[in-house]
């Protein structure tokens, strides 16, 4: 079990050293590229954020380094990037949910369902802090077969600067090309 998992990563550059942690097999790689141009977890948006959201245990990560064009001012990231990172973060963890559920695990090769936002509830903390990684960190609860609810906290630095909900529903067939 979870192979959609987080992983440290010890770089090396200008003889300093630094750990970086870094989602591998995220429930973003499995979706068929139909469904692969979301602004915040689409791998195929070149424009996108790529939010990659894997296992760590029993709850989900994703982790996002903040760039300067994410800024609110200067030192803060914006909380539009913060509230994307939370909805995409709910409806990536309810994917590998009920991934898991029906008995797969990122990196099998098994097309994943796909989940959409039916709510977003944020709740800022203390400012974000920009350049520095951002860890949004999951837990999952079953509503109903088809709708779950993904609470979240996001992390920089160790510190929690906000937390959310979101509940993500299995997307209706009407999303689906025809």
């Amino acid at each position: 079990m979870g192979s959609g998992k987080v992983i440290w990563r010890l770089s090396i550059q200008g003889g300093n050293e630094s750990m970086e942690e870094k989602v591998v097999n995220a429930i973003q790689d499995e979706y068929p590229d139909d469904f692969s141009w979301c602004y915040g977890c689409g791998r195929l948006n070149s424009d996108g954020h790529h939010f990659r959201t894997g296992w760590d245990g029993e709850q989900t990560v994703t982790i996002f380094q903040p760039e300067e064009k994410h800024m609110a001012l200067p030192g803060f990231v914006y909380g539009g990037i913060i509230a994307s990172l939370i909805d995409c973060h709910g409806t990536g963890s309810a994917a590998l949910a009920l991934h898991r559920k029906n008995g797969h695990e990122p990196g099998e090769g098994t097309e994943p369902p796909r989940f959409v936002t039916a709510s977003l509830n944020v709740e800022f903390l203390k400012p974000t802090p920009d350049r520095v990684p951002l860890k949004a960190v999951g837990t999952v609860q079953e509503i109903h077969p088809k709708k779950w609810k993904v609470s979240a906290e996001v992390f920089a630095e160790g510190a929690i600067c906000a937390r959310g909900e979101v509940v993500a529903v299995v997307m209706p067939d009407s999303f689906l090309k025809k």
